[in-house]
């Protein structure tokens, strides 16, 4: 072997490494909110979440980042640790996959069946096909196109790395090394230092199969190197773990144990029963199928036997990493960082935090409306809290979704953060404006002022205009539902409309000696309050459409909708304004005339 050769195996490995991380990024991202919706069916039952683990590591080909991933989930509290336990178990056998995928690269024969499922036979045609689709393609069709390139150079890589070290087979000091890793211990280390290397049990998986090439690759030197690969792939969850709270770092120390306490079990059943029977494959030279079949076997028997005793699993990692008094408070992370190797998945949850903020929002709002009527002391507490919940995701989710943007997204993806970027400014303003109100509920306790019956009726009809919009839109938001959206702006004209109106009547009734001057001040606060409320409503709306159209333009979609003769924004119109109607009164309403305050 000259030096030549291992240029030529650096380059292998190189093209081997990048397909498989093209692949496995492409096909995450391609699932999009499609993973997502996948990661949300999670509960408390094993099966699910062994099925669960197993789907999402068969996606992203990677049983490490699906690893990190529930790493991330436990941080943020969106999954229970027992939950996670599962969901790595079913990873562990995801993750072989890509094994049999690389395994059909063995297949011989001249029937012409047999050669085309050899993937050396249609991966070059793939590959072709991938670059054609990611070049001229869009969106999904660019992602599809990289999948196959990605696979393309995946078995590119796969052939130079065997050609390489094909000379190999006549170094007797290879030969020598190989039967070194007879010895388990031997085989383990080098395994997992390898796969630790690699930070990819795929990776070092796929690079075995290559070395059976050089034909110096035994099944005793084999089984135990392929036992440490699965130890060493525990080393990608260890270091995310750092800094994470203590269910997180329990969740990378059962990953561990997992595998750990799999070896030891598989190794000591393997050479017990070769002991007592004598395995004939022993000492015969391992090929790709025989990696593929016995990496297979370590993690379905792993799981089958592990799988029942998750809680003891669970329970060690607590005795590893063990609760104390200053813990007991310790908060959960909205949104974690390790989320972001996994861009769609940190959409979908960037995604879950906004729809938490709207919410916390609305209920800020209507418990805030609610004291203008009745003061209490408890709610106009819960909704200070409220309000700094709601400055404390803006910073969180807007520093994050910053983070995000750098990313690599899909066109879906990147629609939802540009839409929660656009957004989130204007939830946090209806907080405060829900502490406003809150302020003008106080006063009105202090000064002891009365509304009259009249007062009370008109502003009943604007709140409930207002609770109407406010609720369509948090909706709307929580749901990415445009259609529904587009229903907004035309409420909005009518929040304003009724805005005016109530002050009309109110200087009517001033006139008339029936309302006092203290109540305009604060009526004026309310209805300021209520017509800026509607405003943010509108502007979520307007964020929503323009954005899902690859466009953003406030006041050109505004004009349009308003002075472009839609049909449909005037016959809603119509609707709103027949559905909100103040009941008549004695007192003339074209005694003062109030400017439109828009």
């Amino acid at each position: 072997m000259t030096i030549f050769n291992v240029f030529t195996l650096m380059g292998g490995i190189a093209m081997f490494l990048y397909g498989m991380d093209l692949m496995g990024k492409a096909l995450e991202q391609t699932a999009g909110s499609k993973l997502q919706g996948i990661l949300s069916t999670m509960t408390s039952s094993p099966i699910r979440g062994l099925l669960l683990g197993m789907a999402v590591t068969a996606v992203i080909q990677s049983s490490g980042a699906t690893t990190v991933m529930a790493v991330g989930f436990v941080n943020s509290g969106l999954m229970e640790l027992h939950q996670a336990i599962s969901v790595i178990m079913g990873a562990n056998v995801g993750t072989t996959v890509t094994g049999w995928l690389l395994s059909l690269s063995g297949l011989e024969g001249d029937s012409f069946i047999t050669r085309m499922m050899n993937p050396n036979a249609w991966s070059p045609i793939l590959g072709f096909i991938g670059i054609w689709m990611y070049m001229i393609g869009k969106d999904r069709k660019r992602g599809v196109g990289k999948i196959l390139l990605g696979f393309a150079i995946l078995m590119a890589g796969m052939n130079t790395m065997s050609g390489a070290m094909s000379p190999l087979a006549d170094e007797p000091w290879f030969m020598d090394l190989f039967l070194s890793f007879s010895n388990p211990i031997f085989g383990v280390i080098a395994g997992a230092v390898l796969t630790a290397v690699l930070q990819s049990s795929s990776a070092s998986v796929g690079i075995l199969q290559a070395l059976t090439s050089t034909g110096a690759v035994t099944y005793s030197a084999a089984v135990p190197i392929i036992m440490g690969q699965n130890i060493g792939t525990t080393v990608t969850a260890l270091i995310s773990s750092a800094g994470a709270n203590k269910n997180a770092k329990r969740t990378a120390f059962v990953h561990l144990y997992f595998n750990l306490i799999g070896t030891v079990i598989f190794l000591c059943g393997f050479y017990g029963l070769n002991a007592l029977i004598g395995f004939a494959f022993f000492n015969e030279t391992a090929n790709t199928f025989g990696i593929a079949i016995v990496h297979t076997v370590f993690n379905v028997v792993t799981t089958a036997i592990l799988l029942p005793f998750n809680r003891l699993l669970e329970k060690l990692a607590i005795l590893t990493v063990p609760d104390s008094p200053a813990d007991k408070k310790q908060e959960n992370t909205l949104l974690d960082e390790r989320l972001l190797t996994t861009p769609s998945v940190a959409v979908g949850r960037a995604m879950l935090t906004g729809s938490d903020m709207a919410e916390i929002c609305r209920t800020a709002l209507l418990q805030a409306m609610s004291t203008t009527r009745a003061w209490n002391d408890a709610i106009a507490d819960e909704v200070d809290r409220k309000e700094d919940a709601v400055d404390h995701y803006e910073d969180v989710l807007g520093t994050y979704l910053v983070k995000l943007s750098a990313k690599h997204l899909s066109a879906e993806d990147n629609r939802t953060v540009n839409t929660l970027l656009h957004t989130i400014g204007d939830f946090e303003r209806i907080s405060d404006h829900a502490v406003n109100i809150i302020k003008t509920a106080e006063e009105i306790r202090t000064k002891n002022i009365q509304f009259s019956e009249e007062a009370l009726n008109d502003l009943s009809v604007l709140e409930a205009a207002v609770q109407d919009i406010l609720n369509r839109t948090v909706d709307a938001f929580q749901k990415g539902d445009t259609y529904a959206a587009a229903k907004i702006e035309p409420l909005e004209q009518v929040v304003d409309g009724l805005v005016r109106e109530v002050k009309t009547r109110h200087i009517a009734r001033l006139q008339a000696g029936v309302c006092t001057i203290e109540y305009g001040f604060v009526l004026d606060d309310l209805l300021t309050n209520y017509e800026r409320i509607a405003d943010h409503c509108s502007n979520i709306a307007v964020a929503m459409i323009e954005v899902a159209a690859d466009k953003f333009d406030t006041h050109e979609y505004l004009n349009n909708v308003k002075h472009g003769g839609s049909v449909k924004f005037e016959r809603r119109y119509e609707k709103y304004r027949g559905r909100y109607t103040f009941p008549p009164e004695a007192y003339s309403e074209s005694s003062a005339e109030v400017p439109d305050s828009k």
